[in-house]
């Protein structure tokens, strides 16, 4: 995988910023709150580069949902 530098690149950088401030996200949250797309590509980009983010999916008003939660990040966090 030719990942993106989470220190260059902007969309890395806002969807970092949303998981750092904690919590679990949506996907829709995620796209909504750091205006990009491919959200399952980003989170593969950000664990290419060492960052330890989960991912679980829960039914929630009928309809599925994944859930992204960041664990841990690299020891340096320029991955």
């Amino acid at each position: 995988m030719n990942s993106a530098d989470p220190n260059t690149s902007e969309r890395l950088q806002r969807v970092l910023k949303l998981l750092r401030a904690g919590g679990r996200h949506t996907t829709r949250a995620i796209v909504r709150k750091c205006g990009v797309c491919a959200v399952n590509a980003i989170i593969a980009e950000l664990r290419d580069r060492g960052f330890k983010i989960d991912c679980d999916q829960e039914i929630v008003n009928g309809k599925r949902r994944w859930f992204y939660e960041l664990i841990s990040e690299p020891e340096t966090a320029d991955g």
